[in-house]
């Protein structure tokens, strides 16, 4: 059995929580599992873990240790995964994780052009609303809208993220359009998430660039505020990409359009984890989805 082997084990154990579990993720029995790890500490001369009956944790050379293992193996993985590639053939699995509904309108009709143009390569495409821990969780590429905060994945972008206020005709027919941002608190609107940085809407003269907002309806998921703004539930701020039809069919109508800020959504992005060795069909991927996904251009 190889180092790189061992250290699968060994990151399988971690992960897994048990000798037991990482034993059945890799096909393996528990007693040859726990003997791979012990003959790694018998050579490291030092113990990784500490078992009990009930739990099972690093020790700080554990810690350590799988923290630069991790990183070594896949950064192994990638080469040898690059080598192995011969001539114009792309093969192998890349994952990928999307906000939902950026993902079902673009990102799903991309990937599976993606792998028409090459039928080796699959794509595991993950569509979630969740911020995913992309190096913990093992994906290649996430493609996040908004405001980027993690600087320390690489990032590409492919789009700006203009966000505008918009209502149903039924609904301005009812309760009139707001003329200024002020207005908004005599509106009922429709909110993104609990946290400040999706609920806050940006305007150029609302003060500190945010206005306060009336009680309306307040989700996770940009597609149920859709759902709701188009059924005259109130007034919601959701993503040019989201409702640029319903815009020009008169579905939805914009307001405050001389106050918002044009940067106040940030942009869309690709993310990657930073790295020495990137297989080809990720770099190929990313060229792809910068050449073809749809929307205003980054700068």
């Amino acid at each position: 059995m190889t180092q790189k082997t061992e250290i699968e084990i060994l990151l399988a154990v971690v992960d897994h929580g048990s000798f037991s579990a990482a034993a059945r993720v890799l096909g393996y029995t528990p007693s040859a599992v726990g003997k791979r790890v012990h003959q790694l500490e018998q050579r490291l001369k030092v113990p990784l873990l500490v078992r009990s009956t009930r739990r099972m944790a690093l020790t700080d050379a554990g810690q350590r240790y799988v923290e630069e293992a991790r990183g070594l193996l896949a950064r192994l993985t990638a080469l040898e995964e690059d080598i192995a590639d011969d001539g114009d053939r792309l093969r192998g699995t890349i994952r990928v994780t999307s906000a939902a509904a950026l993902g079902r309108l673009h990102v799903v009709p991309l990937t599976i052009e993606f792998m028409e143009r090459h039928p080796e390569v699959e794509i595991e495409l993950l569509l979630t609303d969740k911020l995913v821990d992309l190096v913990g969780e093992g994906f290649d590429l996430a493609i996040r809208s908004g405001v980027l905060r993690d600087s320390s994945l690489v990032s590409r972008k492919l789009m700006t993220n203009r966000r505008v206020p918009c209502a149903a005709p039924a609904y301005l027919k009812q309760h009139g359009a707001p003329q200024q941002p002020e207005e908004l608190i005599t509106h009922k609107c429709l909110r993104l998430g609990n946290e400040r940085h999706l609920s806050d809407w940006g305007f150029a003269r609302a003060p500190h660039g945010h206005a306060r907002l009336g009680p309306g309806f307040i989700c996770n998921s940009l597609e149920a505020l859709h759902s709701a703004c188009c059924a005259g539930r109130g007034i919601a701020w959701l993503p040019e990409f989201l409702i640029s039809q319903d815009l020009s069919n008169g579905h939805l109508i914009s307001v405050l359009t001389d106050c918002t800020e044009q940067d106040a959504g940030g942009g869309v992005f690709i993310l990657r984890p930073e790295t020495t060795f990137l297989p080809r069909r990720v770099r190929v991927l990313i060229d792809f989805l910068v050449d073809h996904f749809p929307g205003i251009r980054a700068d």
